[in-house]
């Protein structure tokens, strides 16, 4: 077991996260034929917003990110990465349980999207989410309140 924490996010945060997301993503964005170098880390730097986002770590160093963001009717996850290397070892489970433990007792929805074909799918299915419509890059996944 890898020890690690979440902190919150800070404005000085984006230019790693954006390299981080550009890491995770390349090989499923290459394989749908969607990756783009600059794309990629600018679409992160768009959509960053530090009051909902949160840094995963693993002794000082950042590895890994995740954002829930809240909309009209549910919880929204979003820009969930975890280095690489540090996939398998239990930690986006554990950073994705506490999460829903959240959600749970606001009694809310969450929603979230990942790439056709990402490994992550299992993870969320493993967690109660359930595809609620797809198209040929994204599906999008929904998970009721326990």
């Amino acid at each position: 077991m890898v020890d690690w924490d979440v902190r919150p996010a800070s404005v000085v945060d984006v230019e790693a996260v954006a390299e981080l997301r550009a890491l995770v993503l390349r090989d499923d964005l290459e394989r749908l034929g969607r990756y783009d170098e600059q794309r990629v880390r600018q679409r992160l730097r768009d959509e960053f917003d530090p009051t909902h986002t949160w840094v995963i770590e693993v002794g000082d160093a950042l590895a890994g990110c995740v954002a829930l963001r809240q909309a009209e009717d549910a919880h929204w996850l979003e820009h969930f990465y975890l280095a690489p290397h540090l996939q398998g070892r239990g930690i986006g489970s554990d950073v994705l349980r506490g999460l829903l433990e959240r959600c749970d007792r606001d009694g809310a929805l969450v929603r979230l999207n990942v790439l056709q074909g990402s490994s992550a799918r299992q993870l969320y299915e493993r967690h109660g989410f359930t595809l609620e419509t797809e198209d040929p890059v994204d599906v999008f996944m929904v998970r009721k309140p326990a």
